[in-house]
């Protein structure tokens, strides 16, 4: 997918190789990934922003525990808060998150039918 990126990057490619310091950081932000409840907000908030209680309703959580999971989420940098009056909205940072949730879907879609993909080496 070949398409201009709100911060002026072109695709999706990674330049260069994955070193120690970029795995640690890729490696703590996939660990928003690995509880299903903080999927499930990703996923709700990849259709639309959505106030703390809002979300809460929307995914069957406590508001406190929701609030809390958007607060690492926030950290990681996966989503963003923006008052309204007395309400926070939250969305997702940007396009990329939406791509994580969407490929991690695609994968899991791969492996249940078998298909495999071979990836080409970089010359």
């Amino acid at each position: 997918m070949v398409g201009r990126m709100g911060h002026g990057v072109r695709g999706k490619a990674h330049v260069g190789r994955i070193d120690g310091a970029i795995a640690e950081q890729v490696a703590v932000m996939m660990q928003a990934l690995a509880t299903p409840s903080r999927v499930l907000i990703l996923a709700r908030l990849r259709e639309s922003p959505h106030a703390v209680g809002e979300l809460a309703a929307a995914v069957g959580m406590e508001l406190s525990a929701v609030s809390h999971q958007l607060r690492l989420l926030r950290q990681l940098g996966l989503v963003v808060g923006e008052r309204h009056g007395r309400q926070i909205v939250y969305a997702l940072h940007d396009s990329h998150v939406a791509d994580l949730l969407d490929d991690a879907a695609y994968h899991l879609e791969h492996l249940r039918l078998g298909h495999r993909e071979r990836v080409e080496r970089a010359s």
